[in-house]
Protein backbone atom coordinates (compact mmCIF):
# COMPACT_ATOMS: atom_id res chain seq x y z
CA UNK A 1 0.00 0.00 0.00
CA UNK A 2 1.47 3.17 -1.03
CA UNK A 3 -0.47 5.50 1.28
CA UNK A 4 1.52 6.46 4.40
CA UNK A 5 -1.29 8.47 6.40
CA UNK A 6 -5.32 8.98 6.57
CA UNK A 7 -6.84 12.10 6.17
CA UNK A 8 -8.71 13.41 9.44
CA UNK A 9 -11.87 12.37 8.11
CA UNK A 10 -10.82 8.70 6.84
CA UNK A 11 -8.82 8.67 10.24
CA UNK A 12 -12.57 8.98 12.08
CA UNK A 13 -14.22 6.66 10.01
CA UNK A 14 -11.78 3.73 10.27
CA UNK A 15 -11.82 4.10 13.85
CA UNK A 16 -15.56 4.73 14.10
CA UNK A 17 -15.87 0.92 12.06
CA UNK A 18 -13.88 -0.23 14.51
CA UNK A 19 -15.35 0.77 17.89
CA UNK A 20 -18.60 -0.57 15.81
CA UNK A 21 -16.52 -4.21 15.79
CA UNK A 22 -19.12 -5.70 13.23
CA UNK A 23 -22.04 -3.39 13.21
CA UNK A 24 -20.78 -0.31 11.11
CA UNK A 25 -23.14 0.88 8.39
CA UNK A 26 -23.02 3.82 6.68
CA UNK A 27 -26.22 5.25 9.19
CA UNK A 28 -24.58 3.63 12.71
CA UNK A 29 -21.38 5.48 11.44
CA UNK A 30 -23.11 8.91 11.20
CA UNK A 31 -25.17 8.12 14.31
CA UNK A 32 -20.95 7.45 16.37
CA UNK A 33 -19.96 10.46 14.72
CA UNK A 34 -22.59 12.84 16.02
CA UNK A 35 -22.84 11.46 19.59
CA UNK A 36 -19.16 10.72 20.27
CA UNK A 37 -17.88 13.79 17.64
CA UNK A 38 -20.95 16.49 18.35
CA UNK A 39 -20.20 16.84 14.03
CA UNK A 40 -22.64 16.69 11.84
CA UNK A 41 -21.59 14.21 8.80
CA UNK A 42 -24.00 13.58 5.35
CA UNK A 43 -25.03 10.36 4.27
CA UNK A 44 -23.61 10.82 0.96
CA UNK A 45 -19.90 11.63 2.82
CA UNK A 46 -19.56 8.53 4.45
CA UNK A 47 -20.47 6.83 1.33
CA UNK A 48 -17.70 8.34 -0.34
CA UNK A 49 -15.20 7.92 1.92
CA UNK A 50 -16.05 4.02 3.09
CA UNK A 51 -15.83 3.41 -0.83
CA UNK A 52 -12.33 5.16 -0.68
CA UNK A 53 -11.14 3.02 2.25
CA UNK A 54 -12.39 -0.18 0.97
CA UNK A 55 -11.10 0.78 -2.39
CA UNK A 56 -7.49 1.26 -0.59
CA UNK A 57 -8.21 -2.11 1.47
CA UNK A 58 -8.17 -0.94 4.62
CA UNK A 59 -11.96 -1.76 4.81
CA UNK A 60 -14.29 -4.57 3.76
CA UNK A 61 -17.68 -5.14 3.38
CA UNK A 62 -20.48 -7.54 3.09
CA UNK A 63 -23.83 -7.18 3.51
CA UNK A 64 -26.03 -8.23 6.38
CA UNK A 65 -29.05 -10.27 6.53
CA UNK A 66 -32.06 -8.57 5.76
CA UNK A 67 -34.71 -6.84 8.55
CA UNK A 68 -38.38 -6.20 8.85
CA UNK A 69 -37.42 -2.48 10.51
CA UNK A 70 -35.49 -1.31 6.83
CA UNK A 71 -38.32 -3.12 5.01
CA UNK A 72 -36.24 -6.22 4.39
CA UNK A 73 -33.41 -4.42 2.94
CA UNK A 74 -29.99 -5.34 3.72
CA UNK A 75 -27.31 -3.07 5.65
CA UNK A 76 -24.00 -3.29 4.05
CA UNK A 77 -21.59 -4.20 7.18
CA UNK A 78 -18.07 -2.75 6.96
CA UNK A 79 -14.69 -3.68 8.90
CA UNK A 80 -11.54 -3.00 8.97
CA UNK A 81 -8.93 -4.99 7.15
CA UNK A 82 -5.22 -6.06 8.77
CA UNK A 83 -4.23 -3.54 6.33
CA UNK A 84 -6.79 -1.03 8.13
CA UNK A 85 -5.40 -1.88 11.71
CA UNK A 86 -1.81 -1.22 10.58
CA UNK A 87 -2.67 2.24 9.37
CA UNK A 88 -4.53 3.02 12.36
CA UNK A 89 -1.40 1.71 14.58
CA UNK A 90 0.98 3.80 12.69
CA UNK A 91 -0.81 6.82 12.93
CA UNK A 92 -1.30 6.28 16.45
CA UNK A 93 2.49 6.33 17.13
CA UNK A 94 2.70 9.36 15.09
CA UNK A 95 -0.01 11.37 16.94
CA UNK A 96 1.27 9.87 20.44
CA UNK A 97 5.08 11.19 19.33
CA UNK A 98 3.58 14.42 18.11
CA UNK A 99 1.98 15.05 21.75
CA UNK A 100 4.90 13.76 23.55
CA UNK A 101 7.02 15.91 21.72
CA UNK A 102 5.07 19.44 23.26
CA UNK A 103 7.24 20.87 25.69
CA UNK A 104 5.31 21.60 28.98
CA UNK A 105 5.60 24.61 29.34
CA UNK A 106 3.72 25.41 25.72
CA UNK A 107 0.41 24.84 27.82
CA UNK A 108 1.48 27.24 30.35
CA UNK A 109 -0.23 30.00 29.36
CA UNK A 110 -2.11 32.34 31.57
Amino acid sequence: MSQKALGEFEEIVILIVAILNGDAYSVGIITEIEERLNRNVSLGAIQTVLKRLEKKGLLKSEFGDATNERGGKRKRLYEVTAAGQKILDQTRVQRNSLWEAIPRLSFNLH
